[in-house]
Order: C-alpha cells, then sequence, then structure tokens
C-alpha cells in the first residue's frame, strides 16, 4: 500500500483517528513482527520489492529485454515476493510446514525461471522436441501449481479452481460427449505448451503485466509518494466542501482523483475512505449512504483515464488498438459515470438536507495550491505528453512521466529545506511500493495467460459462442443480457482484470460475430466485470466500505448500486450509440453525449427522489426522458432533453415544501 495521506484539517484529522476507523491488530502480531524471522521476511520483502521497482524502472527507461527472459525474469521475481507478502499459514501452529511449501514454491518457479532464460533460444527457434521431457513436465507443473497457489492466496479459490479446470479439460477432453468435446491432448503436449512456448505462462498477458501494467503502477506509486494524494484530497474538499451534502461530494470527487491514478477500488476505498467515511459520519450522515458513495465512486476509477486500473492495459492487447485509443473512448463513459454520482448524491443531499464542512475545517486554497505540491503533477502531465508527441511506446511514455516528478520534487522539496536523503528515501519508497503494487495483478495475468491459452488449445471459447449463438440466435440483446450477467457473476471475488480476461475470451467472440465493433464489446465487459465489486453477493469494494463504516455491507451495496445505477445502464448505451466510444463522427459523439447527459440526469433525479408532484409521480416521471434518451434518433433525443428541461423546470418552481427521500 502506499503511504496514507497525512491529513491537514480539524474535521479530517478528528474522522481519521475516530474509534469507528477500521485499524486493528492481531493479538499475537506484536510478538511476532519482534521475532527474527519476522523481521528477516519483512527486509527480504523490502528489497525484492525495490530490486522489482527498479526492474520496471531500467524496462521502462531502456526497453524490455528478450521476450522469454523478460517474462520468465518477472515470474520468478512477482512469485518470491508474492510468498513472502502471503507466507502459507501464518500465525497458525502449522506454519512450520507451511514454509517448507513455501520454500519448494520459490524454488520450483526459480529453478523453472532460470531453465527458460538459458533454453529461450531454443524454445523460440524451436529447437525442443514436439513434447515435452520427464524434468520439463515436473518443472512446468510445479511452477503452474506454484501461480495458482499465489493467485489462490492472494484472491481466494475460485480463480485458480477455474484455470486448473481448464488444464483438466485439455487433457480429457476426448471423453466428454457432444459440442464440448475435443479429441483431448497428452500431459506432455499440455505442460509443453503451458511452460515451453509464449502461450502459456509466458505469453503476452504476462508481457502487458510485466512492461506496461507495471510501469503505469510504478506511475502512481510515484505520484502519491510526491504528494499528488494529499493534494488531490485538499482540491476535492476546496471545490466542494462548502456546498450541500460537501462531505460526499468530497468522497466523490477525490475518490475520481485517486481512481484514475491506482485503478483498484479495493485500494481506492481502503486509501480516500478511511478519512471521507468517518467524516461523513460525523456530520450525521447515515453510515450506509457513506460507505456506499465511497464504494461506487472508487469503483469509477478503473473506468477512468489514464489508467483505468490493469484491464484497459489487457484490452488494449487483445482488441489490437493502441492504448491510448482506449483511454480516448473512455473519456465520455467516465464522465457519464461520476456525473450521475455526483448529481444523484447532489440530489440526496438536497432531499434530506445532508449538511456542508465548514470553512474552518478544510484546508486552505493556498496549501492545496502550493507550487513544491502541484509541480510534480503538472510536470508527470507534460511528461506523458511530450512521450505521447514524440512517438514513443506506453512504457517509455511513462517513464518519461516519472522522470519528470522526480526531477520536479528535487526541486521543490530541497526549495522548501527538506535535506538530500530523507527526499531520496521517499523516492525509493515508491519504487518499494510500485514493486509491491505489481505482485498480485502479475500473478493474476499469469494464471489468465494459462486460462487462455488452454481456452485457444481445446477450442472451448469457440465451443461456447457457437451453444451461445444457437440458444439466442442473432438477438443482440438477448446475448449482451446473457454477458452482463456472467461479468456480474465472474467477476464476484476476482479483481476487474481477471473477470474482464474470462468473460471477454469466452464471451466477447458471440456478440463480435454478430456485427457489433471490437471495442464496443470489450467495454461492454469491462464495464460490467468493473461494477461486480459492488454488486451482491460477493463484492469486495462494499465489504472494505461496510467494515469502515462499521455498517451492514448489504445495506452499502444497496447505496453503491442505487447511487451507481448510471453505470449499470452505460454499456446498453454503447450498443445504442456508437459515439458513446467515439466512434462514428463527430455528429454521433455529439448525439451520444447529448443522449448520455440526458439519460444520466434522469436516472440521477429518479433515484435521488427530486420532489415535484406527488409521491407516487416523483417515482417515476423522470422514466420518460430516461427511456426516450435510449432512443438513437436525433428527434427523439431533443424531445428528451426538453422533456427533461421541463421536469427540472417543474421540480424547481412547483416542487412541494416537504422532502421525499428515496434513499434513507
Amino acid at each position: 500500500m502506499s503511504e496514507p495521506l497525512e491529513p491537514t484539517n480539524t474535521a479530517i484529522n478528528e474522522a481519521a483517528t475516530t474509534s469507528e476507523n477500521v485499524s486493528f491488530v492481531p493479538v499475537d502480531a506484536a510478538d511476532e513482527a519482534t521475532s527474527t524471522v519476522e523481521r528477516w521476511r519483512q527486509r527480504a520483502i523490502t528489497v525484492i520489492a525495490f530490486l522489482l521497482g527498479c526492474f520496471v524502472f531500467y524496462t521502462a527507461a531502456f526497453g524490455a529485454f528478450e521476450t522469454l527472459i523478460q517474462r520468465a525474469s518477472f515470474v520468478a521475481t512477482i512469485s518470491v515476493l508474492g510468498v513472502l507478502l502471503y507466507p502459507l499459514g501464518r500465525g497458525k501452529s502449522w506454519r512450520p510446514m507451511g514454509a517448507v511449501i513455501d520454500v519448494i514454491l520459490v524454488l520450483s518457479v526459480v529453478i523453472s525461471s532460470i531453465y527458460i532464460i538459458v533454453r529461450f533460444e531454443d524454445i523460440m527457434g524451436g529447437g525442443l522436441p514436439p513434447l515435452a521431457t520427464r524434468a520439463d513436465i515436473v518443472m512446468g507443473l510445479l511452477t503452474t501449481l506454484a501461480v495458482l497457489e499465489l493467485a489462490r492466496r492472494a484472491v481466494g479459490w475460485l480463480f485458480p479452481l477455474l484455470v486448473a479446470a481448464t488444464i483438466i479439460y485439455a487433457l480429457v477432453g476426448e471423453r466428454i460427449p457432444g459440442a464440448f468435446g475435443h479429441r483431448g491432448f497428452s500431459l506432455g503436449f499440455v505442460v509443453e505448451t503451458i511452460f515451453l512456448s509464449d502461450r502459456g505462462l509466458w505469453g503476452r498477458l504476462v508481457g502487458i503485466a510485466s512492461r506496461t501494467l507495471a510501469t503505469f503502477v510504478l506511475f502512481g506509486s510515484f505520484l502519491l509518494y510526491t504528494g499528488a494524494g494529499q493534494t488531490f484530497f485538499d482540491l476535492s474538499a476546496r471545490m466542494s466542501g462548502r456546498s450541500t451534502g460537501g462531505a460526499a461530494k468530497i468522497a466523490t470527487i477525490a475518490s475520481s482523483f485517486f481512481g484514475a491514478i491506482n485503478g483498484s477500488t479495493v485500494a481506492n476505498v481502503a486509501t480516500t475512505g478511511n478519512f471521507t467515511i468517518p467524516l461523513m459520519k460525523r456530520l450525521n450522515y447515515p453510515a450506509g449512504y457513506a460507505a456506499g458513495v465511497e464504494a461506487i465512486a472508487s469503483t469509477g476509477g478503473q473506468l477512468a483515464p489514464p489508467i483505468m486500473g490493469t484491464a484497459a492495459f489487457v484490452m488494449a492487447e487483445v482488441v489490437g488498438v493502441n492504448y491510448w485509443r482506449i483511454a480516448a473512448a473512455a473519456v465520455l463513459p467516465a464522465i457519464l459515470f461520476y456525473l450521475g454520482v455526483f448529481v444523484t448524491v447532489h440530489v440526496i443531499a438536497k432531499q434530506q438536507n445532508l449538511g456542508s464542512v465548514a470553512s474552518d475545517d478544510l484546508p486552505d486554497w493556498r496549501s492545496a495550491l502550493d507550487w513544491r505540491r502541484l509541480a510534480p503533477i503538472v510536470a508527470s502531465i507534460f511528461g506523458i505528453g511530450y512521450g505521447i508527441f514524440n512517438g514513443n511506446s506506453i512504457e517509455t511514455t511513462a517513464f518519461f512521466g516519472i522522470l519528470a516528478m522526480i526531477v520536479t520534487f528535487y526541486v521543490g522539496s530541497l526549495t522548501a529545506g527538506d535535506g538530500l536523503w530523507a527526499t531520496t528515501k521517499k523516492l525509493l519508497g515508491a519504487l518499494e511500493d510500485g514493486g509491491k503494487g505489481v505482485v498480485v495483478v502479475g500473478v493474476l495475468l499469469t494464471a489468465a495467460q494459462v486460462f487462455v491459452a488452454m481456452l485457444n488449445l481445446t477450442g472451448l471459447g469457440i465451443a461456447i459462442t457457437s451453444v451461445v449463438l444457437a440458444v439466442a440466435g442473432d438477438s443482440i440483446w438477448l446475448i449482451a443480457l446473457l454477458m452482463g450477467v456472467v461479468c456480474l457473476i465472474a467477476g464476484m471475488g476476482l479483481p476487474t482484470s481477471a473477470a474482464y480476461i474470462l468473460v471477454s475470451v469466452v464471451f466477447a467472440p458471440a456478440l463480435i460475430q454478430l456485427g457489433i465493433n471490437d471495442l464496443t464489446v470489450h467495454f461492454f465487459v469491462l464495464f460490467y466485470a468493473t461494477l461486480s465489486v459492488i454488486t451482491p453477493p460477493v463484492c469486495v469494494g462494499v465489504f472494505v466500505a461496510a467494515a469502515i463504516a462499521q455498517e451492514s455491507w448489504l445495506k452499502v451495496a444497496s447505496y453503491a448500486m442505487r447511487l451507481g445505477a448510471t453505470a449499470y445502464a452505460l454499456p446498453l448505451l454503447f450498443l445504442l450509440y456508437p459515439g458513446m466510444l467515439g466512434r462514428g463522427g463527430g455528429l454521433a459523439i455529439v448525439q451520444a453525449a447529448t443522449a448520455g447527459i440526458t439519460f444520466t440526469l434522469a436516472v440521477a433525479f429518479f433515484f435521488g427522489g427530486k420532489p415535484i408532484f406527488n409521491r407516487i409521480l416523483d417515482r417515476y416521471v423522470w422514466l420518460a426522458p430516461l427511456l426516450l434518451a435510449a432512443i438513437p434518433l436525433w428527434p427523439i433525443t431533443l424531445l428528451a432533453v426538453m422533456m427533461l428541461g421541463g421536469l427540472f423546470y417543474a421540480a424547481n418552481v412547483f416542487a412541494r415544501p416537504t422532502a421525499v427521500p428515496h434513499i434513507s
């Protein structure tokens, strides 16, 4: 995790130190932390994470090594670091046995990776036998088991079991009757595919993780360590803290800033939520509502450029387009997502008279806009701009942003009187933190690459597509509905990138075969995979927010889903309006933006409870412009705009004096 934000005002200080803040230490943690073994483990984590950060920084600056050398080195390093971060049986009586297993895992991956690095020319040049030898099989199976075990420790049983099931399916497919049967493959051939090629453990998803993804994780780490976190929070507080429902709006804006950097819902909730949720509760916001605001606002970070979580980098590779095309396509959907959350929060605050933050409790503009704090942020933008203008790779572009941050941070810190070593220590901490941040997603993408390799080998994806088309026929909406449901289910308990890969590989071809644009289909999958983190029953982002708020997670999930109602409908608009993702020309984009804004505001007023006539009509009157905005014809779009304007005018002129909150 990155360094925590340091509150700069009384309200946030009190919120951050309240007993409601979730931060506890197990009874035996102090004893364990003082043990020699634990100290050495922490030192090893620091050293290896730092070295991994240096590896990422170096390859971003000077380019990646040979394909298999780059990927095998990366897998070996993240595996060792993963074992150290997630030791088996830690704190349990059987930890000695767990330590033995950990050593076996580490040795398996390291020896196998060295073997791949030494033999990479034979592997890539076809100088190996057609089937894996006995020694290859042993190394391949042990390495695969190690990766799956690390994935289990990171995210639970579901994902590694799915990957293991595809391997078993490849081995026994000839025994399966019907459309899902295949000719079957020997163990030697399967291990050859997984271990001795660039299609399995060392495949392209691992390449993305070791280069693009890791570089942007490092970029986000440097941005936070050079002060962007506090700056974003202070600016959010100054921009919206004094308005109605100001604390909820602070959470919305701050989480959007943070999410655009780290692209992780859980990390976003844990970082900003530890300040915004207690702050909202202190101002008498309902605990479930406070946690729901933070959960949905943090979720949007995975859909907001420039980083968009890890799935965007994977999408660029899978779809075969430049990453910046993905980022550009995400701009309008991201704006609509946060517009929906912000307006819903505002309407609810008006109806329920939710208070603002007192001026004395807000940071002053002078500190929020101090040039020493803003310089690294602005410099990073110019650095990235230079890389784009210069036509550099994505990784090198991010490197220029990091380099610009480092230079300006040194200048600002030394000008402020900070010592050279103190400044350097912070930057070294960013390298270490960036290395740690790569581990989980690196392990998951390595396991996901095995999943993809087995699907391609067995043709399972094609078989599923055929079955889906046979059941749904040419009904785009029925297939889209099935995909949306599968995305929400597949994403339960999985990081967005893993859920996206699982669904896009298996189900996306069904829509693509019906003529839907590749980018549209993959964005459709990404949105629903992202929303799975707030969708019950397994909604990790909600669980974290509920723990901080000390509230029922079901109540938090209910708030989060209502506040994010627009986000659940947006993917359907992608299918109706090509301009939503920047396709179809200028006029198409304008129509998409007009319809999208109308749709978003209508949803916000519907769920926010904007009062006009009576309880029943107030609940449903906003459905008219909402439904009209979903019809992709210019006259109907304009009619929806006029109807929305008329209802909004009526709400402000003829509104009932008594509020009727729909979310309470």
